[in-house]
């Protein structure tokens, strides 16, 4: 089937003919749109939003500084910057420049993207900056000078590594933990390191002895070391699949040793303490339990532990953080957030408490802790607390004492009069209940426009979260915004993300029709007034109800989409999502994958809504070629759809906010005239 693809060259990214056939296309759906009378208003709108300077400017704490990276109307590109938490408190803090990647990459003539910085501890004196190429997940490293702002030249021995999917951690100042490509056999069919390599200062990378490696048909390996004193270990990671890893405790002269945790857990080492968190039952303890080991006492063989969390039917743990003696826990019972302190006893057993106060169909999620500072600010837990209608607070607590700090306070950016958040239950196929959010007006005569969002995959929690662009370029203007918590994401849990994982998959488009007919069910809209969208994996989920539920919806709008499953594991990091999807080149996986892939179920005589296609030429994660073969085939089919790549910002779709802002004023102009019938042209 793939030799009769007659859209495959429009897979060459770079292709002089398939970058031709995506200007052409770029300049109809622009023309198109940007012509609508409400696009310009809805630009700048979303511009302002993106850009805020009120918005809460998110720390990390690194030794007597908070770090932020910061975007707005004056650094496109952004800042990376510190103040102190004294600073910080007030409602101006002076900020202290770091890095400016904007005035970088005009110096360069590169359109740099910030993708973070290692900085080396103790001490954090250095760190390893990383820089992407218009957004790519590829990116550059180079060794930085905090103090004295300005990178290490590699003639003074800086570490400087070329653009790649790499993966890098300090040791001490003159050592590296390094994976990245080197040449032949270095990196995963995935395109992430295969090998791990310490790398010693002033010495070729490539001569650099390997001390950590895993198969080709893995996903990516990682080493890291710990140098927290007392506790000074190295660390690595084999990940198999993308569910199915070992941990290992690395030796100077001797072979790793395997952390014996099962192959589908989640494992970290803190300080004493070997945190399990399992997505199947072991040792007597269900999925989704976390566990706390003496470390020591486990790698003799030693199974007595301590039960941090265990869930029921609605509750669920859905992260966790660690200060330097306690742990944050983050839970979610029906999609709605609370947060645990727990504490060590002496005597042994953990006690616990709640932390701040969250108010219902809301999420709180901690942002920062610093276990590793050496002083009370290794105590210190920074949270925040949103809704739909919520603007975000972010609270500041120390975990052995009581009280809680509100640090920051977002501005409300959208007027919130009329409206209310409910929380229904949509019935499935197979009889499950399936939560949704509807944010909309509280009272309402008819069916309005009204955008569903879903993703369904990689046990992602969808938990509510306040979007002030959503809030002025759809609710404000009347219509109602909803999002699902099909399965395959994390909200109840493992069980929930397998329910739906592999040839199971269908439960989770069977979850999202359900919702939108629950919707017109209620009266919150009809067919032809909802539009619905999803992103990366919710592209895919985009793609399917498009070709499997035309009937269902009016619009759909799918970015950075997965379409074609059965070539997805041939394109760029494709294969490591084979443990999600299934494996195309095993024949009973590959029928499966055929009955619902969208590029190839596409139906002309059948029909389907406008579907608004998006992408990025930078995307280096999922290939713009899914979009791209998709548009074509519509296209020839004479199926109403629309085109839009963006030659930069990556999996993100967008590089600035700028860039966001466009496509964003874009997606709704598409999706408020299409269900709305405001200024509507027909297919």
């Amino acid at each position: 089937m793939e030799d009769d693809d007659p859209y495959l060259w429009l897979e060459e990214i770079e292709g002089e003919a398939a970058l031709a056939w995506v200007e052409e296309r770029n300049a109809e759906t622009v023309a198109e749109l940007t012509a609508d009378p409400g696009f310009e208003a809805l630009r700048k709108e979303a511009r302002e939003v993106l850009s805020d300077p009120a918005r809460i400017p998110y720390v990390v704490r690194r030794g007597p500084h908070l770090y932020n990276f910061w975007r707005d109307a004056a650094h496109l590109r952004g800042v990376w910057r510190r103040t102190t938490l004294a600073e910080y408190r007030g409602p101006d803090p002076r900020w202290e420049t770091v890095l400016d990647v904007d005035a970088l990459a005009a110096a360069e003539d590169v359109p740099w993207v910030w993708s973070g910085a290692v900085v080396q501890r103790p001490g954090r004196k250095r760190a390893l900056v990383k820089l992407s190429r218009d957004g790519a997940d590829a990116t550059v490293v180079r060794e930085y000078d905090v103090e004295g702002r300005r990178f290490v030249t590699q003639a003074e021995g800086g570490f400087r590594l070329p653009e790649a999917k790499t993966s890098v951690t300090w040791i001490d100042q003159d050592h590296l933990f390094v994976g990245t490509d080197t040449g032949p056999g270095s990196l995963t069919r995935s395109g992430y390191p295969r090998t791990v390599r310490r790398w010693r200062r002033g010495t070729p990378l490539a001569e650099s002895p390997v001390v950590f490696e895993g198969r080709a048909e893995d996903v990516s390996v990682h080493a890291w070391h710990d140098p927290t004193p007392g506790f000074e270990r190295d660390l690595a990671v084999r990940h198999r699949d993308f569910w199915s890893s070992e941990y290992f405790l690395l030796g100077p002269d001797a072979a790793p040793v395997r952390i014996e945790v099962p192959d589908d857990a989640l494992a970290r080492v803190h300080r004493e303490w070997l945190l399990v968190r399992l997505r199947s039952p072991w040792l007597e303890r269900p999925a989704g339990a976390l566990l706390a080991f003496p470390f020591d006492a486990f790698l003799r063989g030693e199974r007595a532990h301590d039960v941090l969390f265990t869930p029921d039917e609605r509750t669920v743990l859905d992260g966790y953080a660690t200060t330097r003696g306690h742990l944050v826990l983050e839970t979610l019972t029906d999609v709605s957030s609370r947060l645990q302190l727990l504490t060590p006893n002496t005597g042994g057993g953990w006690s616990r408490r709640p932390l701040g106060e969250v108010p219902p169909l809301s999420t709180a999620a901690v942002t920062a802790t610093a276990p590793d500072e050496e002083d009370e600010n290794a105590e210190e837990i920074l949270f925040d607390v949103s809704g739909y209608l919520q603007p975000a607070t972010l609270c500041r607590a120390m975990a052995g004492a009581s009280g809680v700090e509100t640090l920051k306070q977002a501005p409300a950016r959208f007027a919130t009069e009329g409206l209310c958040v409910r929380q229904h239950f949509a019935i499935s196929a197979d009889g499950t209940r399936v939560p949704y959010f509807v944010v909309g007006p509280e009272r309402q005569e008819g069916p309005v426009p009204t955008l569903l969002y879903g993703y369904g995959g990689f046990e992602v929690s969808l938990t509510p979260s306040y979007s002030a662009v959503t809030g002025r370029t759809w609710l404000r203007r009347g219509g109602a915004y909803v999002v699902a918590n099909i399965r395959g994401g994390g909200e109840y849990g493992p069980a929930w993300h397998r329910a739906a994982l592999g040839a199971a998959r269908d439960r989770a488009f069977e979850d999202f029709a359900a919702v939108a007919r629950d919707l017109a069910a209620r009266g919150v809209t009809a067919p032809e007034r909802l539009g619905i969208s999803g992103g990366s994996n919710g592209g895919l989920l985009m793609g399917v109800m498009l070709t499997r539920h035309p009937e269902l919806f009016g619009a759909v709008v799918a970015e950075v989409p997965l379409l074609d499953m059965l070539r997805f594991h041939r394109l760029l990091a494709g294969s490591s999502w084979i443990a999600e999807y299934g494996d195309p080149d095993t024949p009973d996986e590959r029928a499966q994958l055929l009955r619902w892939s969208p590029y190839h179920n596409l139906d002309a005589d059948r029909g389907c809504p406008p579907l608004l296609l998006t992408t990025s030429t930078r995307d280096d994660r999922v290939h713009p070629g899914h979009a791209r073969k998709m548009a074509a085939r519509m296209r020839d089919r004479g199926l109403p759809v629309r085109y839009f790549e963006n030659t930069g910002g990556g999996h993100a779709g967008a590089a600035d906010h700028e860039q966001a802002a466009f496509v964003e004023a874009l997606t709704h102009t598409f999706l408020w005239r299409t269900l709305s019938g405001e200024g509507r042209v027909p297919d």
